[in-house]
């Protein structure tokens, strides 16, 4: 028997057209009045935040605008909205992109009111502390950012991804429009799909798993299995767009309150060296983790492939793990995810310095089987030479 907590402190609103709810879910909840505004360029180009800002203007927010970020948001640029939150005496931070958005929203609640870089609280140097309230707004269905205590950050000077962790860095509200993702192009609703997946099979079957994360991760495989295919063919198919919205949902409380595991330690990696897009990178290297977990908990695996519709019940196991790997490569492959080899800038001299960034990934002992760097280097070269 494991002794497990679980704690999620977010008020979660779902629904078609929550987005327009914003300011009076805002005053319920005390948050405001002066707001810090955090996308990126294409949620601003998509036409998504002009009207946000517009809503909350109109209600009587004081609004700032912050939108200068990277895909793989950077320190500086986290250091950047900080400053910027000190200097217009903002209040709390309003997300409203992917991944990208929110962990540099919850980086400024964070480094705003408290001062100091993002390694500073990793190491214990500074406390987590006197966080400013955060607001998601999700415009993708993939990262969970929404409901995790998690921000992933890139130090810019080493290309090294930092992940502060701290059950105050989950933000106090989520809303999810599913609306909002109907602009998303297909090879992003393809990535953030996977990277949903990702997260609900490694929180899951990781060692820091709990019946709880367990519960979430079970349904959330089978939804986005399911719904992906369907949204990646039609983007505007309502009812294929909410149910990626609530996978990605649950896979978010999935993995929240447990961890990930190789599969990210590797994404990482490879998103720090060459600003790999974070889905594309979990996608790349997802099957071949599996494989190499599996040999040693095959149950687990059996489990998730008959959660993910791959396998009957009444399969073997041995049946399951074969079916779910290659499942999971026809899966990727029909959302036209390209292969390792195939990304911009990929070197076999760089493999290396790849796999000692995993090994030195603070979720590596957190995957199912122990894992270190010849193990990394194997999966490496095991994605790059498949065809």
């Amino acid at each position: 028997m494991n002794n497990f907590s679980y704690f999620c402190n977010t008020r979660i609103e779902m629904g078609i057209g929550k987005s327009e709810q914003l300011p009076e879910l805002l005053k319920s909840m005390q948050i405001g009045p002066a707001l810090l505004l955090v996308s990126d360029p294409g949620v601003v180009k998509a036409g998504i935040m002009q009207p946000i800002r517009e809503r909350l203007e109109s209600a009587g927010y004081r609004v700032v605008v912050f939108d200068a970020l990277s895909q793989n948001p950077r320190d500086a640029e986290c250091l950047a909205g900080a400053k910027l939150f000190t200097e217009q005496r903002l209040d709390a931070v309003v997300a409203v992109g992917g991944g990208s958005a929110m962990d540099t929203g919850k980086a400024i609640a964070l480094l705003g009111p408290n001062g100091g870089n993002p390694i500073e609280y990793i190491e214990g140097k500074r406390m987590y502390a006197d966080i400013a309230p955060i607001v998601c707004v999700p415009t993708t269905a993939g990262t969970g950012s929404e409901v995790t205590r998690s921000s992933v950050i890139t130090e810019a000077a080493t290309h090294r991804k930092l992940t502060l962790k701290h059950a105050s860095l989950r933000p106090l509200l989520a809303v999810l429009d599913p609306k909002l993702t109907f602009t998303v192009p297909k090879p992003v609703t393809a990535a953030t799909g996977v990277d949903a997946l990702v997260h609900a099979i490694e929180g899951y079957s990781c060692k820091a798993t709990n019946p709880v994360s367990q519960a979430f991760g079970a349904r959330a495989m089978g939804k986005i299995v399911s719904a992906l295919p369907a949204v990646f063919r039609d983007g505007n198919n309502e009812q294929a767009r909410y149910e990626m919205m609530e996978g990605s949902l649950l896979a978010g409380l999935c993995f929240g309150s447990s961890d990930v595991a190789a599969v990210h330690c590797l994404a990482e990696a490879l998103g720090g060296l060459y600003d790999t897009p974070h889905g594309v990178a979990n996608s790349v290297f997802l099957p071949y983790v599996l494989q190499f977990n599996a040999e040693t908990e095959k149950s687990v695996h059996a489990e998730m492939a008959r959660h993910m519709n791959l396998a009957q019940d009444s399969d073997s196991d041995d049946k399951a793990v074969r079916l779910l790997v290659e499942g999971v490569k026809e899966f990727t492959r029909r959302l036209e995810i390209p292969k390792l080899k195939e990304l911009p800038g990929v070197r076999r001299e760089d493999f290396p310095r790849l796999s000692e960034l995993a090994v030195a990934n603070n979720s590596t002992p957190s995957n199912v089987r122990s894992i270190g760097y010849d193990d990394y280097m194997q999966i490496i070269e095991q994605a790059y030479d498949d065809e």
